[in-house]
């Protein structure tokens, strides 16, 4: 079975790989078609302390869509075609707003995740000389910034236009000194940017004017075969990652950074997703699947690299990520339990999806051998993420 699965994997890697590392043949097939990216807007409902909420839609000529609501700065629909040109939304998500506001505190579907995406270890951290103290949201730590935190804020939309090539919508959220127990002023920028070569690029800007942490990441949920047609199993994920950060039984890191060959972590050629999901290897009996940081071998720089990607081999479609972010945590929806109804009127369970979260190393501010994510006042945090789609 091992040899197999090896083998399958690289057929599939040759397979796609000859296609570049960019995506350059995607982009070739899209220049047949015009040149043509549009905005609209429309009401989206209005949340229970009764704030107006819109819907952004950025959509091109290749059947690419992309849309985005100010509560959350939350990513509701992204719509790509397959191999035949039959677009499909590829991300989990809710039909009201109201599903948003009851179930997106815990779940997190397509959210704009601060001011710490991932865990901080026992809700506490040291910067400046003194300790810094968060509620708990996820056993004995903080997770994704604690409860009631940036992907359930209105969020204030500063700029949006299109040029024909490009659409973007920018959203701002202040998040002010001691929310959730951080210390400073936070105000942050998100730019959603949709092109005409079929990438979805995402913008973060933060300033601060008290020295801070933070960790911005997109929590979108992947199904390349559509929302809510089931298990994501069959389909297939690549990581441009040698090493990864093993975390104890709450999923915080050790301190460690260890090689992934040898474990079912090695996923530098595609691999089906379900492959490795039963393993016995410690690190995936804690997370129940994968949801683990990788430490990306070309992140961490100015502009964004290579940093994984996933393959329907049934539909075709495929998805690079690149980003300047120095880790990605790929996680399975290990905790969908069906109580979730999504858009399409089914419920969403374990593995109906998968997060490709380009962020920093979970609980850094504890661990100074980690990149930093100290902000210092006056200073400006810039980082970018692009989802590059196509279908083979």
């Amino acid at each position: 079975m091992e040899h197999s699965c090896a083998a399958m994997r690289r057929a599939f890697a040759a397979a796609l790989l000859s296609c570049a590392s960019c995506g350059a043949a995607f982009a070739a097939g899209s220049a047949a078609a015009s040149s043509s990216v549009a905005l609209t807007q429309a009401p989206y409902g209005t949340t229970k302390s009764g704030q107006a909420v819109t819907q952004y839609t950025l959509s091109n000529a290749h059947g690419v869509t992309l849309k985005v609501i100010n509560y959350g700065a939350i990513v509701t629909e992204l719509d790509a075609p397959d191999r035949h040109g039959q677009p499909a939304d590829i991300v989990l998500g809710f039909g009201s707003l109201a599903d948003y506001e009851t179930y997106n505190g815990d779940i997190h579907f397509g959210a704009t995740i601060g001011r710490y995406a991932n865990r901080i270890a026992k809700g506490r951290f040291r910067l400046d000389g003194r300790e810094w103290t968060l509620p708990f949201n996820d056993g004995p730590n903080t997770l994704h910034g604690g409860p009631h935190s940036f992907d359930t804020k209105l969020w204030e939309v500063t700029q949006r236009g299109s040029n024909g090539q490009h659409a973007s919508v920018t959203l701002r959220y202040v998040s002010p000194d001691g929310e959730n127990g951080f210390p400073g002023t936070l105000t942050v920028d998100v730019t959603y940017t949709l092109g005409d070569d079929d990438t979805v690029r995402i913008d973060y800007r933060a300033q601060t004017d008290q020295n801070t942490v933070v960790n911005l990441t997109n929590h979108s949920y992947f199904n390349l075969a559509g929302e809510g047609s089931g298990s994501v199993e069959h389909q297939m994920i690549q990581i441009a990652a040698q090493r990864y950060t093993p975390t104890d039984s709450t999923s915080i890191p050790t301190g460690e950074i260890s090689p992934v060959q040898g474990t079912p972590l090695d996923l530098r050629e595609l691999t089906p997703i379900g492959s490795q999901l039963r393993s016995s290897f410690e690190q995936m009996r804690i997370a129940r699947g994968y949801d683990q940081n990788w430490v990306l071998d070309n992140g961490n720089r100015a502009q964004p690299g290579f940093a994984a990607r996933a393959y329907d081999p049934a539909s075709g479609r495929v998805l690079d990520v690149y980003t300047t972010q120095p880790g990605l945590q790929f996680y399975t929806s290990n905790s969908l339990n069906g109580g979730a109804v999504g858009r399409s009127g089914v419920s969403y369970r374990q593995t109906d999806a998968f997060a490709l979260e380009a962020q920093h190393f979970p609980d850094s501010p504890n661990h100074p051998a980690f990149p930093t994510t100290v902000l210092k006042a006056g200073e400006t945090l810039h980082e970018t993420t692009i989802w590059k789609l196509g279908a083979r």
